[in-house]
């Protein structure tokens, strides 16, 4: 980030701060807050130097009580205008405070809220700050990178017609734990050339079940008779209020999936996407590229020769943006290995891409390139990710998710035994997560 700009900075006129750590004293917090709002600046956003209300010290057990005061103190003094970022700062080992906070402010409160940890404000580097700008841009809803092939319609079989690109995970509750739900994200782009920004959502279905549940459903309503709904048909609609546009391409990243449940997957996750867009309109049916993305394997890819400088890189991993799609690969299926990353320390672990249905005659080396440069679009950091970013951020807000479950969920055995005993679809024994507030959804959040 070194003298460059944000490629849409956002503007933060109404901002708080909450210090729940009792070592910071308030000049500390103070001044931090001062050298955050200065590299908002600096990196291309519109940053009031002056919060709201004063910075307002709680303890952490207080967690609820102080977001709440804060709010509402806020509220009063901008005449009823919503506070836009809260800042907070939190002891070194907070335990569930973090969880807590994002728990509130985007299931109850709808503020967009931005961590920082005690370590951090007393050791302030401008490297810390940089990373923490970029997050916050996300979160209010700019845009820090942008392809140039994408501002230049460039990107083949992206650029030339409005193309939606989805990624999903599914994230399983630790081994040991018998009863938690699974928790399912996905995630959709919702600008279209630029391909950036990613709306998402989250649901809780059936302990350890790998097919996402709610990517398309349908209900009874006693006024409306049967409604269509579920995650893929709302983020359909979303991009078209975004861009003007309904998407006429689909393409699909599907983290998590193994080798062992991929063509049960594909079959309930492409008809879902189907049944989604037909929805919308009776003969809406976009072509689709189904991809499942997958990092835990054994695959390790070396340079033939280390000592040739130009074929390793640093550390004396293979450079970034290597792919093989020979050799080592399926003898028939349409998988790669792409290494997107520098590595960094260790060894590279390159992903492994499985594209199980393409309706959209992806060339290999078309699906290959547009992967790569997708990894270089991930928000919360300047350089290229080890997973496309669509994949990373369904992940993600998966994880994020878990904070949403109410506590005492964890040892509710009634609620467990009910999910493990129903793994059918539209199973009523998992409890669903509190609702996104609206504000929160069409953002970053999760970042």
């Amino acid at each position: 980030m070194m003298n460059k700009k944000m490629i849409n900075g956002m503007t933060v006129s109404r901002w708080a701060c909450i210090n729940f750590s009792r070592s910071v004293q308030e000049s500390v917090a103070r001044g931090f807050c001062s050298e955050l709002g200065q590299m908002c600046q600096v990196s291309g956003m519109e940053f009031n130097p002056e919060p709201v209300i004063p910075i307002y010290n709680a303890r952490p057990e207080q967690v609820e009580k102080a977001l709440k005061h804060v709010y509402h103190a806020s509220m009063n003094k901008t005449k009823g205008k919503e506070l836009e970022l809260l800042l907070a700062i939190l002891p070194d080992n907070n335990g569930s405070l973090y969880g807590d906070i994002k728990r509130i402010c985007e299931t109850d409160l709808g503020l967009i809220s931005q961590c920082c940890l005690t370590k951090h404000v007393f050791k302030i580097s401008k490297q810390y700050l940089a990373n923490v700008s970029l997050k916050i841009n996300v979160k209010m809803g700019g845009r820090n990178t942008v392809l140039l092939d994408a501002i230049s319609c460039r990107i083949p079989l992206v650029s030339d017609i409005p193309t939606i690109i989805f990624g999903a995970d599914v994230t399983h509750p630790e081994n040991g734990e018998d009863t938690s739900p699974s928790i399912a994200a996905v995630v959709a782009s919702q600008d279209w050339p630029e391909v950036t920004k990613y709306a998402g959502l989250v649901c809780a279905q059936a302990h350890r079940q790998e097919l996402i549940q709610d990517l398309y459903k349908t209900w009874q309503d006693p006024v409306r008779g049967t409604v269509s709904g579920g995650m893929i048909r709302d983020l359909l609609v979303s991009f078209r209020k975004a861009t003007g546009q309904k998407p006429l391409r689909i393409i699909f990243y599907r983290d998590g999936v193994s080798e062992g449940q991929f063509y049960q997957v594909l079959l309930y996750e492409l008809d879902a996407i189907r049944k989604a867009c037909a929805s919308l309109e009776p003969n809406y049916q976009p072509p689709v590229t189904f991809i499942v993305v997958q990092k835990r394997h054994h695959t390790r890819l070396f340079a033939n020769n280390h000592r040739d400088r130009s074929s390793v890189d640093k550390s004396g991993n293979i450079l970034p943006g290597t792919v093989v799609d020979t050799k080592i690969c399926h003898p028939t299926e349409f998988d790669f290995y792409l290494c997107s990353h520098a590595g960094i320390q260790g060894t590279s672990r390159p992903a492994h891409y499985h594209v199980l249905w393409d309706e959209n005659n992806f060339t290999p080396d078309g699906i290959q390139s547009l992967t790569n440069n997708l990894c270089y679009t991930y928000a919360r950091c300047t350089r290229s990710v080890s997973v496309v970013p669509p994949a990373y951020y369904a992940h993600l807000a998966a994880f994020r998710a878990r904070f949403y479950m109410e506590p005492d969920l964890q040892d509710n055995s009634s609620i467990g035994h009910a999910a493990k005993g129903t793994r059918a679809a539209g199973e009523s024994g998992v409890r669903p997560l509190p609702a996104l507030k609206e504000n929160v959804k069409r953002v970053m959040f999760y970042c």
